[in-house]
């Protein structure tokens, strides 16, 4: 699953991206540093793993994992082929979920693309391109749609009416996520088109480091701005946070947030957040051999969960033995949950929970 980093030129994106995954992205006060698309793969903080790993004291410890996309910064113009916009609207298309970087903080040495700081107008800005690229396809769509319903089809005539809709709302300005549709409508008719607009979005506000604990008033205007979208907001001070990864212990950066007023690197909460963004959630294997955090989407039941580790676990599945992480912790070890019979097994009905401790038989 891949969440994508998307603003414009000069914002901070591949500055975050080189913090989140210390991959090191160019990053450059210029427009277009970014061409090709970078990708890097995060590790998910938690801290439950840390914990597992205390009780169980295995030879290793996988964290789970997401897919970060840096992408190349958007231009307006760019949905008619302006800048790098064609190449950039493929790269967007292929993530699951969008990290829009905006930014909100002054600094007369960093250039801006437009001149000066106005979070909401470069947010308008994106939006607008995006809107326009969905705009196009959706009008692609609805032209074939609209001679199916001539010749009375009820599935096509159903249809027209909710890309009808779909089209109006794109045409004043909103986002596919912001226009109010039933669950069926979206399922059925707007998810396969796949639009940008439509994928769940996280606004990243980068502040400056006296902004980093509170916010400021660009990111409450951000706030106010996208209060119809269902989208997350968070704000980091990306440029402070890239100098704490530059620094060499934990105990150094450590003490640095601390200074800044802070119990976690900015970073950490926004890959948990895109984590949450992509629908994902957490199980756990627990042994001597490693304790591993596996990433499944939320609602997979017991032999889904099982396939992520090998698709002969989900063919041949037949139970799952599952124990509850607070159990875990409460108890301190499997063998004590076993003793105060709290591990259940659970058939191929069960709707794994997050953060649930499990074990798999299966045959094949």
């Amino acid at each position: 699953m891949k969440a994508g980093i998307v603003g414009l030129p000069n914002v901070g994106k591949s500055t975050l991206f080189n913090c989140l995954s210390n991959a090191k992205a160019q990053s450059a006060n210029f427009p277009f540093c970014t061409i090709e698309p970078n990708i890097g793969v995060v590790n998910v903080p938690d801290t439950r793993l840390q914990k597992l790993e205390e009780l169980v004291k295995p030879e290793r410890v996988i964290p789970a994992t997401v897919e970060i996309v840096d992408i190349a910064g958007l231009v307006k113009g760019a949905s008619k082929g302006e800048g790098l916009g064609n190449q950039f609207l493929g790269n967007i298309r292929e993530t699951d979920a969008i990290l829009h970087v905006l930014r909100c903080f002054d600094d007369d040495n960093v250039v801006h693309v437009d001149g000066s700081v106005d979070p909401i107008r470069d947010k308008e800005t994106i939006d607008m391109e995006l809107q326009l690229k969905d705009l196009e396809s959706v009008e692609k769509k609805l032209d074939k749609v609209k001679r199916a319903a001539k010749t009375g089809n009820k599935e096509a005539q159903k249809e027209e009416t909710v890309l009808s809709k779909v089209k109006e709302g794109l045409e004043s300005g909103e986002s596919v996520r912001a226009i109010p549709l039933g669950d069926e409508e979206k399922i059925t008719y707007v998810k396969p088109l796949q639009l940008i607009t439509d994928k769940p979005v996280m606004y990243v506000c980068n502040v400056d480091e006296a902004s980093a604990v509170d916010g400021n008033a660009y990111v409450e205007k951000v706030k106010e701005a996208v209060a119809n979208e269902n989208a997350e907001v968070i704000f980091l001070a990306v440029g402070t946070e890239a100098d704490i990864t530059e620094l060499d212990t934990f105990e150094e950066r450590q003490m640095f947030l601390e200074d800044m007023g802070l119990t976690e690197p900015g970073s950490s909460k926004l890959i948990r957040g895109a984590y949450r963004l992509l629908n994902l959630e957490t199980y756990f294997t627990a042994g001597e051999k490693e304790v591993r955090a596996w990433t499944i989407p939320v609602g997979a039941t017991a032999p889904q969960a099982a396939g992520v580790i090998h698709t002969d676990f989900e063919k041949g599945f037949i139970r799952a033995e599952v124990i509850s992480y607070e159990d875990y912790v409460k108890y301190g070890s499997e063998a004590k949950v076993k003793e105060a019979g709290r591990m259940r097994v659970e058939g191929k009905e069960y709707i794994v929970k997050d953060g649930d401790v499990m074990h798999f038989r299966f045959n094949v």
